[in-house]
């Protein structure tokens, strides 16, 4: 089968053949129907996150955002079947741990990232395997296929599991999205469907435009203000109740911790570069004085996905709003490669992938 090559880090990528998988006994394998094309591939392509766990060796498949329809199975999996199209988290869970137990298998002790990890080669593929494919496959609802699913991949869903869950965003809150990449304007769009007034700032005005098409109230380029965060403070009369930084560079995470009010939240859902290697310094006295709470967000439990579904069937979100493009498998490096612009709008997604 077809598949994208990491080979070397910050080297070209390439579409090679490579083995398909085969399921193991409490596994499964999909084939890919589309995946969509993440700035944190662009990461794992550039040797960044060996502080996260997050560096494969090479040769590895890429991808990590996918759909597909169930092809095969293993011996010991009960609840998936053939023929079955599923929504496949990128952070898979053992099902055994304490933490998986307790309803936060998305930061299994166990976890995989796959597309990110040597156990789970990734999805910019033609097939795709499913480790514990009870938990970690999530069937679609019949009145959501897998192909507008796409858009649902890991900026979709970490954002929906930021802003309902680690915020969480309540009717009238004012929340400011920092950096409105696909994962920014998925914050945007569903802060928005849970009644926050939101506010999106970037350097890019097309961006900031589609904030607003997704429902942002109001906008900030940072390129045109002396201070971010004081034009947050100024536009929402004292600060945001919620505040998420979708960059990870320390200038947005800054500015984002910044515009707050007191007793607001801030949600970390961009991990950091090279430069930061993880480490951004805070105004912590300002945590004290203002009783800010800081917390981060990582994809979102199979056992709550139900809850985006629910509101995807309602039609308070929609994924294919954010899918700014749609590719082949021989255009995702080139996609991949526009991203060290930072120059993406919306989310692009592979959905063809042979010849």
């Amino acid at each position: 089968m077809q598949a994208v090559l990491l080979e070397e880090f910050q080297e070209p990528l390439t579409v090679q053949d490579v083995e398909r998988p085969e399921p193991e006994p409490d596994g499964a394998v999909a084939e890919v129907i589309g995946c969509g094309i993440c700035r944190s591939d662009w990461h794992c392509w550039q040797g960044d996150w060996d502080w996260f766990g997050y560096r494969p060796d090479p040769p590895h498949v890429l991808g990590h955002e996918p759909t597909g329809r169930i092809v095969s199975v293993g011996d010991d999996v009960e609840n998936v079947e053939e023929g079955q199209e599923v929504a496949i988290p990128f952070n898979f869970a053992c099902g055994s741990c304490d933490l998986c137990r307790n309803g936060r298998e998305n930061i299994c002790e166990n976890h995989i990232g796959l597309g990110f990890m040597n156990q789970a080669p990734g999805a910019f593929a033609e097939e795709v395997h499913i480790p514990n494919a009870d938990l970690n496959a999530v069937p679609l609802p019949d009145d959501i296929d897998a192909e507008s699913a796409a858009g649902m991949g890991c900026r979709f869903m970490t954002s929906f599991h930021a802003m309902a869950h680690r915020a969480p965003v309540s009717a009238g809150d004012d929340v400011v999205i920092h950096g409105c990449g696909g994962i920014g304007l998925s914050a945007v769009h569903i802060a928005n469907a849970l009644g926050g007034n939101v506010i999106g700032v970037d350097l890019m005005d097309e961006k900031l435009d589609r904030a607003e098409d997704l429902g942002a109230v109001a906008t900030v380029n940072a390129q045109e203000v002396d201070d971010p965060a004081k034009a947050v403070r100024d536009i929402t009369d004292g600060g945001a109740d919620v505040s998420a930084d979708a960059l990870g560079i320390a200038t947005t995470c800054q500015n984002a911790v910044n515009s707050l009010r007191k007793g607001g939240t801030h949600v970390q859902i961009g991990l950091t570069t090279s430069e930061e290697e993880g480490m951004v310094s805070l105004p912590t006295d300002e945590f004290v004085a203002k009783e800010i709470d800081f917390k981060g967000s990582l994809g979102l439990q199979p056992s709550r996905y139900s809850e985006m579904l629910d509101m995807v069937e309602s039609s308070k979100l929609d994924p294919t709003a954010l899918v700014e493009d749609t590719v082949d498998i021989h255009q995702v490096p080139d996609e991949l490669a526009a991203m060290s612009d930072y120059n993406t709008v919306g989310i692009p997604v592979c959905n063809e992938f042979s010849n």
